[in-house]
């Protein structure tokens, strides 16, 4: 072999120990890389699955407070209802009294007509009055009073309805 077939063989048996030196470290390199990102994968699932349960802890958390929001809505709904039919009960009740006579509607008079002398405005004590002078109501009136008065009932009852669902979807 020539010198210069030895030098041609020297130079190719260095390139090859550098392509095979460089290649080596490429896989080294690759082998420290592919560790490092299987434990950043690891720590990425992981902190996926806290994300995830904390999700969907607050999800039930905010399911079980409107389930309990409708729950008391719910008991709200049947206590007005049962209260606006125990008024509209008691509305029909009167109305049957008072169809029936049993009941009479009155007023204070304030001006006695027969003595011309003015009735104190003030009522007495727990409703008794003392010489003053009593006018009946018309049925047909005393009617139109009472249903007045149902609906001025029902109207307040609606409106507690009202403030305490209010109340209770603000708090």
């Amino acid at each position: 072999m020539t010198s210069w077939q030895k030098l041609t063989g020297l130079v190719v048996l260095i390139l090859v120990l550098m392509v095979g030196a460089a290649g080596g470290a490429w896989q080294v390199q690759d082998w420290r890389m592919g560790k490092k990102l299987a434990e950043q994968a690891g720590l990425h699932k992981d902190d996926l699955a806290a994300i995830s349960n904390a999700a969907s802890a607050q999800a039930r958390a905010e399911q079980d407070k409107r389930l309990a929001l409708e729950h008391k809505l719910s008991v709200q709904d049947q206590q007005h209802t049962k209260e606006l039919s125990d008024a509209q009960r008691n509305q029909a009740r009167l109305r049957d009294q008072l169809a029936t006579a049993d009941v009479r509607l009155s007023v204070l008079l304030a001006e006695d007509p027969a003595g011309g002398c003015n009735v104190p405005a003030a009522p007495g004590a727990a409703g008794v009055v003392h010489a003053a002078r009593r006018a009946q109501l018309d049925p047909a009136h005393a009617q139109r009073i009472i249903a007045i008065t149902d609906a001025g009932d029902q109207g307040l009852i609606a409106l507690r309805a009202c403030q305490a669902y209010v109340r209770a979807v603000v708090h």
